[in-house]
């Protein structure tokens, strides 16, 4: 009893969330339906209007052809046609050869199947084997025969790419702004974590090696980020003009590339920085562990820039108007004041422990880098 109302809560999530607004699982329940209504449209043309009583190559290439970008259906489409081409024209050789369905079988298949890691094929090759089969399981070996297998998969494929180009053509722009706003929010969150660590004397190695992980896993969400854009170049092409406006994509609101390039440099500055704290917790790697009262001063750096981060991802999902300066005046001031300390800790540092000056020089150098890069305006002050 509890599984199947388990699931029917589930299916109502998800429900829920197609409902309330764009996102992955509505891009999801478009583009299924839009594969099947060109699979419809193909078997409506083919089988109905043209007679056809085995309509079955253009609703299945149809089908496969409403891909996720107008771009790559048209890929697609080109090699899928090749392949279906391929693989007709060998089984039909096949039996003309050996006039049997099973020779011909044993004959074609696995010199298509060979055929279909070829790279021109990319991951349509398979199609010269499945039409093979489909060739020789119909018995009617012809020039006429050929030409009409053919004829169904041209008209699938051109069905296919109309769907896919005219019916809410997929432009991908949600998710490049999606991840670089989790980037920065989760860079924060590691940030937030390592301060606290600081303030309330729980920094050890084990913490601090624990931290470091942490930051690594920021390299997962980067390449996201790197793919998504990926995803949206390719969705934006074949898609210009009114294909655009039908969609109604708003390709002014996509971040820059150069708001990809300056997260990524945080993201190394959050990873260098758990680093350098990890190294100089380790007693085996360093004895020169920065004075607690320094390492507290710190922590309060690290906590202004992790909500400078949170800041960030406010306003790369819109929570916060454009205008808003990533910091506040208030924050700056106190950003400031701890820079300070910190520098006067330094000062004193360096006339008792050159080891010691050398590991909080690098946190400071490391925290300058990134107040840099999350608040540009504090450049060159």
């Amino acid at each position: 009893m509890l599984v199947p109302l388990g699931r029917a809560l589930r299916w109502l999530g998800t429900v829920l969330v197609v409902v309330r607004g764009p996102g992955r699982e509505r891009d999801l329940l478009v583009q299924s339906l839009k594969a099947a209504l060109a699979a419809l449209l193909a078997w409506l043309v083919a089988q109905v209007w043209l007679g056809d009583p085995m309509a079955l190559m253009a609703p299945w290439v149809a089908l496969v052809l409403v891909q996720a970008t107008v771009y790559s259906s048209l890929v697609t489409g080109a090699r899928q046609f090749a392949a279906i081409c391929v693989g007709a024209l060998v089984a039909s050789g096949a039996q003309a050869v050996t006039d049997d369905n099973t020779g011909a079988l044993a004959l074609s298949v696995p010199v298509l199947v060979l055929l279909s890691n070829w790279r021109r094929f990319g991951d349509q090759g398979i199609y010269a084997a499945t039409t093979a089969v489909f060739t020789i399981a119909s018995g009617t070996v012809s020039v006429e025969a050929v030409g009409h297998r053919l004829g169904q998969a041209a008209l699938g494929a051109v069905i296919g790419v109309a769907v896919n180009a005219f019916v809410l053509p997929p432009v991908h722009l949600r998710d490049v702004r999606e991840n670089l706003a989790a980037l920065a929010r989760e860079a924060g969150e590691v940030l937030s974590a390592v301060a606290g660590d600081l303030r309330e004397g729980e920094w050890n190695a084990q913490t601090a090696v624990g931290r470091l992980n942490t930051a690594k896993r920021l390299q997962d969400r980067l390449d996201a980020l790197r793919s998504a854009r990926g995803w949206s170049r390719e969705s934006l092409l074949l898609t210009s003009g009114w294909l655009r406006t039908l969609h109604r994509a708003p390709t002014e609101a996509l971040p820059s590339e150069d708001e990809d390039e300056r997260l990524g440099r945080v993201t190394g500055h959050v990873t260098a920085l758990t680093r350098s704290l990890a190294v100089a917790a380790d007693e085996e790697r360093s004895a020169a562990v920065p004075d607690p009262e320094v390492l507290r001063s710190y922590g309060k750096l690290l906590e202004l820039l992790a909500d400078s981060c949170h800041a960030e991802a406010d306003r790369l999902l819109g929570e916060k108007e454009p205008g808003d300066p990533l910091l506040d005046e208030r924050t700056d001031a106190a950003m400031r004041e701890l820079h300070t300390a910190l520098q006067e800790g330094l000062a004193q540092e360096a006339g008792q422990d050159a080891a010691r000056t050398a590991v909080l020089g690098t946190l400071v150098l490391q925290a300058e880098n990134l107040w840099a890069d999350l608040n540009p305006d504090a450049r060159g002050r």
